[in-house]
């Protein structure tokens, strides 16, 4: 199982337990995940950090001083540096 954790900017959205289906976007020399519909946005990741799965549960929700992180679990392997 694999952890990533989203940004969110306002609370109350989703809940611990909640699926959520995750959308990528792909930069020039990276990849970006979004929570749908527009919940939350990943940090940038590398080709061999890409996210295979298309649906993720909601772990935990982290309030912290810059705002609001989801922590979504996949059904998939955290992968190795290369």
């Amino acid at each position: 199982m694999r952890t990533m954790e989203f940004k969110m900017e306002r609370e109350n959205l989703v809940s611990v337990g909640d699926t959520v289906k995750i959308s990528e976007g792909v930069l020039p020399s990276s990849y970006y995940y979004t929570a749908e519909p527009a919940i939350a946005m990943s940090g940038n990741f590398a080709y061999f950090e890409r996210i295979k799965s298309k649906t993720g549960i909601v772990k935990a929700i982290v309030e912290k001083p810059q705002g609001f992180y989801l922590q979504i679990l996949f059904d998939e392997e955290t992968p190795s540096r290369r």
